[in-house]
């Protein structure tokens, strides 16, 4: 709050710069620049101003709700706010010595927890940095499970701009990326599915759950098209449409992704957003990221810490599971 000089501090502080007014203060300032700029209406007040900015966004035309790309207006509980607002999550950075980082280290081990039941999968990292981040990473760790092939497949159901980000991380590597057409229910087609995986050469199968047009894809089916073929699944998840759909993990997803800005972050003209990224455990070695642990400390007592440090860039350098080497812990926050 800004709460102005009274008039004798105004002329103390004016007699001790040996000034006698306002006026002689401002004196050395060209007196064409001290004027208000012409053509401007007068200042408003806060309220005014929202009642006006009102006005002007109630001449846009809302588009249909689902229109989002992956980035929905959702409502944020004011706790949201003011828990990521909180200068011990804020202001922190990473929490790599454990006894000083108890809280931020417990948030994310929760975290984790969250996406693991929401995608049935049995661990997941502290976060990417956004469901596209998230998918090219899969796609690079898919591709180290299967030690032959360069292709991946994605269906034309997932986020043409998720598709976008792989075709950014895959452009130098040499490999080369198919799409599975749509049939006219608006669903990946399982014939042509498996004909793109005939050979041997596709290292992933990605489908978007539900998928890009909003239809629920026969993920079940495809799962074992992927199973059959031995290629690793990939499904890229929607957060809040998990509280109702069966997981992918029930399904055989051997990586599920996905973008978390419906849970608890604003849509901010398009980010910073956050990723999430489950695998099964014995894959744990090969995700990216960073994770948390829970362990004991040496009188035995609950401790949450790093944990699989040496898959890290910060350790493992160009042998790492990703050049990410960092994340999104406090938009993760929000999403709890």
């Amino acid at each position: 709050m800004f709460i102005p000089h009274s008039e004798e501090e105004t002329r103390t502080l004016l007699s001790e710069l040996g000034l006698s007014s306002l006026e002689d203060l401002f004196a050395h300032i060209d007196p064409d620049l001290r004027k208000p700029p012409s053509g401007l209406p007068e200042p408003m007040s806060e309220e005014e101003l929202r009642r006006f900015f009102g006005e002007v966004a109630g001449r846009n035309k809302p588009p249909v709700y689902f229109a989002g790309a992956g980035s929905y207006d959702r409502i944020i509980p004011s706790a949201v706010t003011y828990l990521t607002e909180r200068g011990e999550f804020l202001t922190a950075y990473t929490p790599y010595q454990a006894e000083a980082s108890q809280g931020t280290l417990q948030a994310i081990f929760e975290y984790q927890s969250l996406v693991c039941e929401l995608t049935g999968m049995e661990v997941a990292n502290a976060s990417m940095y956004d469901g596209a981040s998230a998918l090219a990473e899969a796609l690079l760790m898919a591709r180290s499970l299967r030690v032959k092939g360069r292709k991946a497949v994605l269906s034309a159901g997932v986020n043409p701009l998720y598709r976008e980000t792989v075709r950014t991380y895959l452009r130098e590597s040499g490999d080369r990326i198919e799409e599975v057409i749509l049939t006219r229910e608006g669903t990946t087609d399982l014939e042509k599915t498996e004909d793109l995986l005939r050979g041997g050469e596709a290292y992933a199968l990605v489908v978007q759950y539900p998928n890009f047009l909003g239809f629920i894809e026969p993920i079940g089916e495809i799962g074992e098209i992927a199973r059959r073929y031995e290629v690793p699944f990939v499904v890229v998840a929607d957060p809040v449409a998990l509280a109702l759909l069966k997981p992918p993990g029930e399904f055989g997803a051997d990586i599920v992704v996905g973008e978390g800005q419906q849970l608890g972050i604003p849509m901010s003209f398009g980010g910073p957003y956050v990723g999430f990224f489950a695998t099964k455990e014995k894959y744990v070695r090969k995700m990216p990221g960073r994770l948390v642990g829970l362990a004991r400390d040496a009188n035995g007592a609950r401790a949450f810490t790093l944990v699989l440090q040496t898959r890290e860039q910060h350790i493992r350098r160009e042998r790492a599971t990703s050049n990410i080497c960092t994340n999104q812990n406090l938009l993760a926050l929000a999403n709890l």
